[in-house]
């Protein structure tokens, strides 16, 4: 019991080799840590660095194109279309697109919603997913407050490489 104690503190503090959103899958270029600098595409749930798509844009405007996935290339969906992309890819258990719509109902204040999809995604590995139910847990949102669930989804997410996990961690660990 104590090695696996110790494996996980070793794990926990290794140094993540890349973002944890990972690897723009156009141009191969690690993904900034600042959602601000990507777009996630829901007709496939590809996260698309902004150069990427930016290039798509002048590729359609150019070409006289009607808008498209900078991905795979489907037209980009709008209203009821788009969330039926967006359940469809949910349906397939796609962590991304659960964590997407448990965001959204986060905001929303939805948050028993938020946490069936929050669970699911990160049942999956979703380390986004992990930030947003250690989120709950803190603040009580649709569950009991759990100070221990709380560290548990931070250290998850934390493990996967989610930097504000991080340093949630260690201002927890500094009170």
């Amino acid at each position: 019991k104590k090695r696996a104690a110790e494996l996980r503190v070793e794990i926990l503090f290794k140094q993540p080799e890349s973002s944890y959103l990972g690897d723009c899958p156009i141009c191969c270029l690690p993904l900034s840590i600042d959602p601000e600098y990507s777009t996630i595409m829901m007709c496939c749930s590809k996260v698309i660095c902004d150069g990427c798509y930016y290039a798509n844009e002048i590729r359609e405007v150019k070409a006289s194109l009607i808008p498209s996935c900078s991905f795979c290339r489907q037209p980009v969906q709008a209203g009821d279309k788009l969330e039926k992309q967006r359940m469809t890819r949910i349906e397939a258990n796609d962590p991304a697109a659960m964590s997407q719509k448990g965001i959204e109902l986060d905001k929303k204040g939805d948050y028993q919603s938020a946490l069936t999809y929050f669970t699911k995604a990160a049942g999956l590995g979703d380390a986004e997913a992990h930030y947003w139910l250690s989120h709950l847990y803190s603040d009580g949102l649709g569950v009991e407050k759990d100070s221990r669930k709380e560290i548990h989804h931070l250290e998850e997410a934390a493990i996967g490489g989610h930097p504000e996990a991080r340093f949630n961690l260690g201002c927890d660990e500094k009170e």
